[in-house]
């Protein structure tokens, strides 16, 4: 079971690649991910306050001690959401996105966790098709969410179903 390999840093595998909890020294290697990644990046001071979130709980996947990506979510009694998630561009489509959001969901899972959303704007594709891998559905959709007039897909996991993205 997940539950004991989450209370220590894991290392995934023997090549390097471990999953750590977010630190503040972290988080100027995030921002630089989040200007490649995202239309809005988020700020330090956003990312810095998210340390003293109570339902806030944010990991950083780490490739030879070198920080290649993040997630983090708030968990509210049995639910999960994810409020971001990226892979630094030179890492994508490896694996590590899906070995990081797989870790997240068995952390949900661990902590009672029933389901778990998240908003996915609805031309980003490639990560849509991640989300479904991993056992998510569109429930919804949100009109204009993004600040540039985008919608976003609101996408569902029932972590009680067995068999779905490694959970």
């Amino acid at each position: 079971m997940v539950r004991n390999s989450l209370k220590r840093e894991e290392s995934l595998g023997e090549n390097e690649f471990e999953i750590v909890k977010m630190r503040s020294q972290h988080i100027p290697f995030i921002i630089a991910i989040e200007r490649k990644s995202f239309p809005q990046p988020w700020s330090y001071s956003l990312f810095l306050s998210e340390l003293s979130n109570r339902m806030a709980t944010y990991f950083v996947a780490l490739w030879q001690g070198k920080v290649i990506g993040y997630i983090g979510m708030w968990i509210v009694w049995e639910e999960a959401h994810i409020t971001t998630f990226a892979i630094h561009p030179a890492y994508r489509r490896k694996g590590f996105g899906e070995k990081l959001f797989t870790y997240a969901l068995s952390y949900a899972l661990s902590q009672g966790c029933k389901e778990v959303l998240l908003e996915v704007r609805v031309s980003n594709f490639v990560a849509q098709h991640l989300y479904r891998k991993l056992g998510f559905r569109a429930v919804g959709r949100r009109r204009g969410y993004y600040t540039d007039g985008e919608d976003a897909i609101v996408m569902k996991k029932d972590l009680r179903e067995r068999g779905m993205g490694g959970c």
